[in-house]
C-alpha cells in the first residue's frame, strides 16, 4: 500500500499534468498566409483562418469567449494550424480576392495545397463552431469532394443539393447559382416541382429571368404542394431584393432602371411593393425629390397604408425637400392618417411644421400646442414643441 503523503503527491503530479496539457486558447498564427502555409507542408496539417475586422462585435466575442474555451482550445490546436488576419489591413485584400470574403467573421479551412476544404461565417457558440470544424475535417462534407461528386452526376439532385447545403454556409448566393442552373436544365418542367427541386431553386437561384425562377413565377399553386405559400413568397422577395438593392445602394440609377422593369414585369402586388420601396431609396440617394414625390403616392396609399412609421418617414422628407404646396398638403393627409394609427407626438411636431410650410399659422400652433400637452401630460420633456411654439409666436 502507496504511503498516503506519496500517493497524495502522485495524485497533485497526475492533475498537474492533465492541467498543463489542457490548452486555455486557440494558438493563432498571424506571420501571413505563405508562412501559414509552409508551416502546413511541413507539419502536414489543414489550417484554420479566421478574418476578421477589429469593429466587428462578434469577431470580438469569438476571439473572447468561443476561441479561449478550452474545448474548442484543444480540438483546433491539435488538428490544425491556425492563423488569423485582420481583413482591413496587409494581406487583407488578397483573402478577399482569393476567397470572396464580404462578412465577419469569416472562417477558412485550408488543405496544405491552398485548396478550400470548408467554410462558414458569422459568430457561433463554442460547441456550434465544433461541430463545423468537426465537419471540415469530414471528407464527404468537405466541398472538394461534395464538387467532384456533383460534377460526375450533375443530373442528381441530392448530390447538388448537398453541394449547394455547405457552399452557402460561407459564399454568396450568387456563387451557388450556376451550380443550380447547370443541375436544373436536366429537368423537365414538371420535373422542377419537387421538394428537392424547390430547396434548390429556394437556396441558390438568384437569376430572376431564368427558367426555373420564371416556372416558380407562374406555377406558385403546384410548388405550394412541396413549400409553403409563405415561403414562396419570401423567395421573391429575396430575388427581387437581390438585383435591385446594390444599384440601389450605390445610386446607380441608369443601371437600376433596367433591373427595375425586369421586377415590375413580375405584376404581384410583392414585386409592385418591393419595386416602389427601391424606387424611393435609390431617389432619395440620387437626391431626385421631384422623381421621389411622383413615386411617393402610389407606395404609401396601396403598399404601406397601415404603417405608420413609415407613412411619417415619408411626410417628413416631403417636408425637407419639397415646396409643393400639393405635395405638402399630400403629406398632411398622410400624417393625420398616421396620427389615426398610431398617436404620437412627432406626428403632431411634423403636423406643425408641414402647417407652418404652406403658411397656415392658425393649425401650425394648434398641433405644436397638442405635442406640448401631450408630452407634458406624459411627463415628457416638452422642448422641441416648446422652440416650435416660440418660433411661430416671432412670426406672427
Amino acid at each position: 500500500m502507496k504511503h498516503p503523503i506519496k500517493k497524495f503527491f502522485f495524485v497533485v503530479a497526475i492533475l498537474f499534468c492533465f492541467t498543463t496539457n489542457a490548452q486555455k486558447e486557440v494558438n493563432f498564427d498571424s506571420s501571413g498566409f505563405r508562412s501559414v502555409m509552409n508551416r502546413a507542408k511541413a507539419e502536414h496539417k489543414p489550417v484554420f483562418y479566421m478574418l476578421y475586422a477589429t469593429w466587428c462585435s462578434h469577431c470580438n466575442k469569438m476571439k473572447s469567449e468561443v476561441f479561449k474555451d478550452s474545448t474548442v482550445a484543444n480540438f483546433m490546436n491539435k488538428n490544425f494550424i491556425c492563423a488569423w488576419q485582420d481583413i482591413e489591413k496587409g494581406e487583407g485584400e488578397f483573402f478577399k480576392g482569393s476567397f470572396g470574403v464580404k462578412a465577419y467573421p469569416t472562417f477558412l479551412f485550408l488543405d496544405e495545397n491552398e485548396a478550400l476544404l470548408y467554410n462558414f461565417n458569422s459568430e457561433k457558440k463554442a460547441d456550434d463552431f465544433l461541430i463545423e470544424a468537426k465537419n471540415a475535417l469530414n471528407l464527404q462534407m468537405q466541398l472538394p469532394y461534395l464538387e467532384k461528386q456533383f460534377n460526375a452526376d450533375f443530373s442528381n439532385g441530392d448530390k447538388c443539393l448537398n453541394y449547394i447545403n455547405i457552399l452557402k454556409k460561407g459564399s454568396d448566393r450568387k456563387v451557388l447559382n450556376p451550380i443550380a442552373q447547370k443541375y436544373l436544365a436536366t429537368q423537365s418542367d414538371t420535373q422542377l416541382v419537387s421538394d428537392t427541386n424547390w430547396k434548390i431553386i429556394a437556396n441558390a437561384v438568384t437569376d430572376i429571368e431564368s427558367r426555373p425562377f420564371q416556372y416558380v413565377l407562374q406555377h406558385q399553386k403546384e410548388f405550394e404542394t412541396v413549400a409553403s405559400s409563405k415561403r414562396i413568397q419570401k423567395k421573391i422577395g429575396n430575388i427581387i431584393t437581390e438585383l435591385l438593392q446594390p444599384y440601389t445602394v450605390h445610386a446607380d440609377t441608369l443601371t437600376y432602371q433596367k433591373k427595375r422593369a425586369i421586377c415590375k414585369s413580375i405584376n404581384l402586388h410583392l414585386s409592385d411593393s418591393l419595386v416602389l420601396n427601391y424606387d424611393l431609396q435609390v431617389y432619395e440617394k440620387a437626391k431626385n425629390w421631384p422623381a421621389y414625390c411622383k413615386s411617393a403616392p402610389e407606395y404609401v396609399e396601396k403598399f404601406v397604408w397601415t404603417n405608420d412609421k413609415i407613412i411619417k418617414d415619408i411626410s417628413n422628407n416631403y417636408w425637407i425637400h419639397t415646396y409643393d404646396e400639393t405635395h405638402l398638403k399630400q403629406a398632411i393627409t398622410w400624417t393625420k392618417h398616421a396620427n389615426e394609427i398610431l398617436e404620437s407626438t412627432d406626428g403632431f411636431i411634423l403636423l406643425s411644421k408641414l402647417y407652418q410650410k404652406i403658411n397656415d399659422p392658425k393649425n401650425a400652433i394648434l398641433f405644436a400646442q397638442t405635442a406640448k400637452d401631450r408630452n407634458k401630460s406624459l411627463g415628457f420633456n416638452t422642448k422641441e414643441a416648446d422652440d416650435l411654439l416660440l418660433q411661430l409666436s416671432v412670426k406672427q
